[in-house]
């Protein structure tokens, strides 16, 4: 019989959110939970024992207590070292098969815990890279969720090794954040002045000459790589998706004016050949009623159901940003990641459904994280392209170890290949080489 049989003292929303994640989601494999201690006892199958004290010889996992409790508290992390790699929350019990909680340091991690208590936001009201217990550990670089449960599996096989644990494979999914289809084309002619005046201003003649030439036709828009972005994809055989800032011109949104026809036409031209998601405005998270309007006119435009998104700025607050998101009918959100440093911002590189802790309850969000973006790697990490490229490498290579999915965010801009980014198209080109492999 290839269903594993779990015992728990209590069933919370908790346990069975982060049992479905372990052994549905991530290892694919039939399971049942029960707080029946005798039909426990008298099953005969593969089974496990998760809680406080082991009643049985059968193989126990320690619980620390997180997923009986409700609501959220300042906990003790008390980290230990594992396999060479930093963990927290241990148990001491010598039954017990791994020395720290495994189950509620996942349901830490991918329920954002940390994030509902009070911490200090940075200049965009975002919870930063370095306040996370992750990068404290020095683990935010790794998928510990997916080694642990790795862990779990061989655990469980070397008792049953009889039980069938179904393959999963590497996967790679591209995604662009279209923040500004152009530098200078279809800005209009208020912001086209402003952009003479601010390059004048600071003498900056070869700006005023490349704009001059982009507007006569003469040369192409820097910021239009889009026909690049589509031999990648028929190269490498991709299926990316492409965000789309739809809102109005703000102080931290700069795309075009959604009613613009150029502007138009080309996410329609896109929607040809791609996924199309929302780019929710720098707005929308203090002001949640503009992304009706955003996904509104989207809609309209392309007329279907957007359901993808990711938050512009990748600024989002917990749970209220996620709760509007699902108001609103978005099913898959792809902002999990740090705007500031790489890795593994909920510690998991698949994807997952968001458990809401104010109401202690899983929703039908779904998360996407990611694992990289440009813009982290040039402008917060400052590194070359070279370390960018070993840095990309790095990522993908502890993605592959768990046949994880690894996610990258890149710009178009960034495809350009001109001034700051010189040298970074080739950055790109060997990610989609390195993670297609």
């Amino acid at each position: 019989m290839n269903e594993l049989l779990i015992y728990v003292p209590k069933l919370t929303n908790r346990v069975r959110y982060v049992f479905r994640l372990v052994f549905n989601d991530l290892l694919k494999v039939a399971y049942r939970l029960t707080n029946n201690l005798d039909e426990f006892q008298s099953a005969d199958q593969p089974k496990i024992m998760y809680g406080l004290k082991a009643h049985t010889d059968d193989l126990f996992f320690e619980s620390w207590g997180l997923l009986f409790e409700r609501g959220v508290r300042n906990l003790e992390y008390n980290p230990l070292v594992y396999k060479d790699e930093k963990a927290f929350f241990p148990v001491y019990s010598e039954e017990s098969v791994l020395p720290f909680d495994a189950f509620s340091a996942i349901f830490f991690l991918v329920s954002r815990y940390e994030e509902y208590l009070p911490f200090v936001r940075d200049i965009h009201g975002r919870f930063t890279a370095r306040l996370s217990l992750s990068n404290q550990l020095g683990i935010l670089e790794k998928p510990m969720v997916n080694i642990w449960v790795l862990e779990i599996k061989k655990i469980i096989g070397e008792r049953y090794p009889h039980f069938v644990f179904p393959k999963k494979k590497f996967r790679f999914v591209p995604t662009y954040d279209i923040d500004s289809a152009w530098a200078y084309r279809q800005k209009g002619l208020f912001r086209s002045l402003g952009g003479y005046y601010l390059a004048l201003q600071s003498f900056n003649f070869s700006e005023v000459r490349l704009r001059t030439r982009v507007l006569l036709g003469k040369e192409k828009d820097p910021f239009d790589t889009y026909d690049l972005q589509m031999s990648y994809t028929q190269k490498y055989h991709l299926y990316p998706i492409y965000f789309i800032l739809f809102g109005y011109y703000g102080t931290f949104d700069k795309n075009i004016n959604p009613r613009n026809r150029k502007f138009r036409l080309l996410v329609k031209w896109l929607a040809d050949y791609a996924e199309i998601g929302i780019h929710p405005s720098y707005q929308t998270m203090d002001n949640p009623e503009f992304l009706k309007e955003e996904l509104f006119q989207l809609e309209d435009l392309l007329k279907k159901d957007i359901t993808r998104s990711r938050q512009h700025f990748l600024r989002f607050s917990l749970p209220e940003t996620y709760e509007n998101l699902i108001e609103n009918d978005i099913t898959d959100d792809y902002s999990m990641g740090y705007a500031a440093l790489p890795g593994f911002r909920a510690g998991i590189c698949d994807t997952y459904r968001f458990y809401d802790l104010t109401l202690d309850v899983e929703t039908k969000l779904r998360i996407h994280p990611f694992a990289v973006m440009d813009g982290t790697l040039k402008d917060y990490m400052k590194l070359t392209p070279a370390d960018a490229i070993a840095k990309i490498r790095q990522l993908v290579d502890e993605v592959r170890k768990v046949n994880g999915t690894f996610i990258s965010l890149w710009h178009n801009e960034s495809l350009s290949d001109k001034k700051r980014w010189r040298g970074w198209r080739a950055v790109y080109e060997n990610l989609l080489e390195f993670a297609g492999e």
